[in-house]
């Protein structure tokens, strides 16, 4: 897709990869609305991009809905939807543990919220024969995630749906991106907004995932992995799923072992 006056709305928008991707859409020459929960956050990344700012609890479908509205009437139909917003809590101990509210959390905003913006935006995409729905979940949808069971299972679900939407809607001309990265310099993993450029093997930097999904949807590429590793990952697990679960097990005790934990911030100090 060619960006140049697409209007595009990103949830998420005001920090991390959301708060890179609206600036890299906007040099590209998108019009972009810029959705957060935090309607400050929002307001100032929209005030950098020209752009139009909104608040927006992602897990609300009325919220969903009033933001594809505002949206429309701001700069015509959405082009471009960036299901982008997302979380993670990690688990108190064992795969289960996490509480029912942990799980139904992360199952709204890494499902359900991209659900509803499906809904309320392809009708008038098939409608007008055109349209991109681009979506974030991650290397765990695809690989899993170390310590946190109900981030993996939603990321996975994420990626389903999406290759759903890409099967059923190729034909009504609608284009759909998965985004899987691996460890990105965000505050979801410990980093301060803003901080210095990443150094660290494996994790990059908001920036640079910007640019990598910006070229992805510039070619129309379905599966955007901004990590190139996750490639020879995903081979090797569909290639020896025992051998593969035998290697993710003994990453994990290695993990414990180094850091003390499997949580997000215990990983990052790995990398």
């Amino acid at each position: 897709m060619d960006l140049t006056d697409k209007s595009t709305i990103i949830t998420g928008g005001g920090s991390g990869i959301g708060k890179s991707l609206a600036k890299r859409f906007a040099t590209a020459g998108a019009r972009v609305t810029v959705a957060d929960l935090s309607v400050e956050k929002a307001t100032q990344v929209a005030n950098e991009v020209n752009g139009l700012a909104v608040e927006c609890d992602v897990r609300d479908e009325a919220q969903i809905e009033n933001l594809v509205k505002i949206s429309e009437e701001t700069y015509g139909a959405v082009d471009l939807f960036c299901s982008n917003a997302g979380l993670a809590f990690g688990e108190p101990s064992h795969s289960a543990s996490a509480s029912n509210t942990v799980w139904a959390t992360c199952w709204d905003v890494h499902v359900m919220a991209h659900v509803y913006a499906a809904r309320a935006v392809l009708p008038s995409m098939i409608e007008r024969g055109e349209g991109y729905l681009l979506q974030m979940a991650s290397a765990a949808g695809l690989l899993s995630q170390i310590g946190d069971a109900a981030y993996s299972a939603t990321k996975h679900a994420a990626v389903g749906f999406a290759e759903s939407l890409a099967i059923s809607h190729g034909d009504d001309g609608i284009k759909v991106s998965v985004i899987c990265p691996q460890y990105v310099a965000t505050p979801l993993l410990g980093y301060e907004e803003g901080g210095e450029r990443v150094q660290a093997p494996g994790t990059l930097s908001p920036e640079d995932v910007a640019e990598t999904i910006y070229e992805g949807v510039v070619n129309d590429r379905f599966l955007i992995l901004t990590h190139p590793d996750v490639k020879t990952y995903i081979q090797q697990k569909a290639g020896d799923t025992d051998r593969w679960i035998s290697g993710m097990q003994q990453l994990r005790r290695n993990i414990i072992e180094q850091t003390g934990g499997t949580d997000l911030k215990s990983l990052s100090k790995l990398l």
